[in-house]
């Protein structure tokens, strides 16, 4: 469940960046914001649990941002 939610997220974010990249910014915050919480409250488990339990939202995180930057990134390489 997690993992699409990640995925619908990043295809969010990808299509927000791309139509309003300055506004973007907000959101893809919100979004680090939100999963550095969650990552926070599963590393507090108990030794390596902790750090498995961790990576899901660290890599949700990474894959948000690079999905928002990509959108960016498109937009910018737009004819006029």
């Amino acid at each position: 469940m997690l993992i699409a939610g990640i995925v619908v997220v990043c295809i969010v974010l990808l299509v927000l960046a791309f139509v309003f990249p300055k506004l973007s910014r907000h959101p893809e915050k919100g979004v680090h914001k939100t999963l550095g919480s969650g990552g926070q409250a599963a590393g507090k488990l108990p030794g390596p649990l902790g750090r498995f339990a961790r990576k899901p939202f660290s890599s949700g995180s990474k894959a948000a941002g690079k999905s928002a930057g990509a959108g960016r990134k498109g937009r910018g390489k737009m004819p006029g």
